[in-house]
């Protein structure tokens, strides 16, 4: 018989058991819930709601149970429904009736509401400390690189020199953000559910803040009804996800045409690539491909997640038991996808020369010439009249800007002097280019700085909250 089956005249079709169960994936909750119906029968005895007597030996199963999870002992049964109704079923076959008192005050919608933030927040510290592992190798790889220079593209054409490091340090900004919103989703997941019951709230005289104490919980939720019905932490954590995999999939997409014999700035180790059935020469980049096409799974997991959502009444429906799966996906995709997008990061080589050669064709220094005629007192319009028309000319005579004379400049334009030469250097193009964020070896140990203290912070951060979620 089911624990809520007493108003039921028949047992549930085992088809309905198969489609109502969450067992199957709610299951890694069970630490969650085992620490939350420890908090909880701990605060009913604390407020003399059960006997100190009863919640020592509910305790007492109850962590036994934890250990026969553990150890893979534990005999999950579909009739369970999900972890709670598991857990506690055995509590009472261990302890008899006395178990059913864990129950006191509280429902299972604000029970899974309170295991599904527990693990979220233990999750989340796990990917920022993996946010900042991955950060560490673009930092070290961009240290590697402050004076190789490659070619910088806009609509994948040709444009201005960069540094190297430049371009890694790009991905780093962006890995901040994502680690921001995962701070901020952090916080919104941060509040204390259990409490509400089913959605009113209970009768019993129970102490919320004692349990939010107890689990590391910074504040409690203000409104029952919303309490029981809110997913939004989730959507947040989703979306922020999903940022993160936008940011991952374009880093991938560079490292796939990088790694091709046409551009040939990379070469992936042996170890994260794979071969092809029938192509013997073949080393693909399946890695950086697979990171690609995950991504859309995760904008999947969040679209989901929104569609759930969008037309629920008030307050908690059975609809709500398909945030999981979407939730425990998304955190799984997410981590794999950054350890193995760092790894190939941290093992691939870079082939210098290769950029470097590519940084000197295709009239990469051409805005150069354009400043150049500018700090003549020439109107930057006209200026890239003038070097658009010396492209034209190299274009059609086939030659590039470094093998122009001074004579050939002067044509074009009297402001022209000699020091005009060397304004087809991509190193003093780079170099010349130390405004703030600019690409400059200068402007460059600048973003280092500035990295340093980021990393210095969420270290801080890590820290401080590691200890809450181990609590």
């Amino acid at each position: 018989m089911k624990l809520w089956g007493g108003r039921f005249h028949k047992s549930t079709d085992k088809l309905v058991e198969e489609f109502t169960t969450s067992l199957s994936f709610d299951k890694r909750l069970f630490k969650e819930d085992i620490a939350g119906s420890i908090a909880h029968v701990k605060m009913l005895a604390k407020q003399a709601i059960i006997p100190q007597e009863d919640s020592d030996i509910i305790q007492t199963a109850i962590q036994e149970i934890y250990r026969e999870i553990e150890a893979e002992q534990f005999a999950f049964n579909i009739g369970d429904e999900d972890i709670h109704m598991a857990i506690e079923r055995a509590l009472i076959e261990k302890v008899g009736p006395v178990g059913g008192k864990l129950h006191t005050a509280r429902s299972r919608n604000d029970q899974i509401a309170l295991d599904t933030r527990m693990y979220l927040k233990k999750e989340i510290i796990e990917l920022c400390g993996l946010v900042m592992d991955f950060q560490e190798v673009i930092i070290s790889k961009s240290r590697e690189h402050i004076e190789t220079i490659i070619p910088g593209y806009t609509h994948m054409q040709r444009a201005q020199p960069l540094l190297l490091s430049h371009h890694f340090l790009a991905y780093f900004f962006m890995l901040q953000r994502d680690f921001y919103r995962l701070f901020n989703s952090y916080r919104e997941t941060d509040v204390l559910p259990l409490g509400s019951a089913a959605l009113a709230g209970t009768s019993f005289p129970i102490d919320r803040r004692y349990i939010a104490n107890e689990l590391g919980f910074s504040r409690v939720s203000e409104n029952s009804l919303d309490s029981v019905s809110d997913r939004d932490f989730i959507i947040q954590f989703l979306a922020a996800a999903g940022l993160m995999m936008a940011h991952l999939s374009r880093l991938a997409e560079e490292l796939i045409i990088w790694s091709t014999q046409e551009f040939n700035f990379i070469v992936m180790d042996d170890s994260h690539t794979t071969g092809s059935s029938i192509m013997p020469q073949k080393k693909n980049p399946d890695v950086a491909e697979l990171a690609r096409g995950k991504t859309g799974r995760v904008y999947g997991n969040l679209m989901a997640m929104l569609t759930v959502m969008k037309g629920l009444p008030l307050s908690y429906n059975r609809d709500l038991q398909e945030d999981k799966e979407s939730l425990f996906d998304t955190i799984d995709t997410v981590k794999l996808t950054l350890s193995v997008l760092r790894s190939t990061i941290k093992t691939m080589s870079i082939n210098t020369d290769k950029m470097a050669k590519a940084a000197q064709a295709d009239f990469i220094t051409a805005t150069d010439y354009a400043d150049y005629l500018v700090k003549k007192g020439m109107p930057f319009r006209v200026a890239h009249e003038v070097v658009g028309e010396l492209v034209k000319n190299c274009i059609d005579a086939g030659k590039n800007l470094s093998a122009l004379s001074l004579e050939d400049l002067k044509k074009i334009n009297n402001l022209f002097d000699a020091d005009a030469l060397e304004l087809a250097d991509p190193r003093r193009s780079v170099e010349s280019r130390d405004s703030e964020g600019g690409t400059a070896s200068t402007s460059i140990n600048r973003q280092f700085s500035q990295a340093a203290k980021i990393m210095a912070d969420e270290k801080k951060w890590l820290e401080k909250h590691l200890g809450k979620v181990q609590k």
